[in-house]
């Protein structure tokens, strides 16, 4: 087969983008914004929000962490140098797939001794994270270990689904506190 032969044969199957992109809507389809609303509820605007989660999950964290200081909010990323102590009336938004991810399980067990609110992000609410958790926001994304349910590897659905929930719960509280693109612009980074 000529590289014209392969064009003609893959003319008939749909394009990759658009097949993750159907995935993707499938996952959010699903979700339930009152999830949302119920996080909403935990960020209060005095909040110190602390971030969690390990590999990929961890990016999303992160990128959770750099929006809510771009709408004025106090954020840290858990393990950074730069991490202070935790305490009553703090936030941890931790994020595991399965739920189970040791790190940030045993993250999300020590904020709550210590009478921090905790969000889990997962696709398992049942799941050890999941129940130590004052608010679940559940990303029904197939995650790693998991078969079927997406043509993509490991939990590449999962992440992508997160980063879109997270970025949706930052624009309810940005709404909520009143805070505009203009706003968030102001506390962008300038010098990069």
């Amino acid at each position: 087969m000529t590289n014209t032969d392969n064009t003609a044969a893959n003319a008939n199957e749909p394009r990759i983008l658009d097949q993750i992109v159907e995935e993707i809507q499938g996952v959010v389809a699903k979700m339930d914004e009152g999830d949302l609303k119920a996080a909403t509820d935990v960020i209060t605007r005095n909040s110190r929000v602390y971030a969690a989660g390990e590999g990929r999950s961890g990016f999303q964290a992160r990128s959770f962490a750099m929006r809510l200081m771009h709408i004025g909010y106090t954020s840290y990323m858990m393990g950074e140098t730069i991490c202070p102590s935790m305490h009553e009336g703090d936030v941890l938004l931790a994020i595991s797939g399965s739920g189970t991810t040791r790190r940030t399980v045993e993250d999300a067990e020590a904020a709550k001794k210590l009478g921090v609110k905790v969000i889990a992000v997962t696709s398992k609410p049942a799941s050890p994270l999941g129940e130590a958790a004052d608010a679940v926001i559940v990303v029904p994304g197939r995650v790693k270990g998991e078969a079927g349910g997406s043509i993509q590897l490991l939990s590449s659905l999962f992440d992508q689904s997160v980063h879109i929930a997270l970025d949706a719960l930052c624009l309810m509280l940005s709404r909520r506190d009143n805070v505009s693109d203009a706003d968030a612009e102001a506390q962008h980074a300038n010098v990069e």
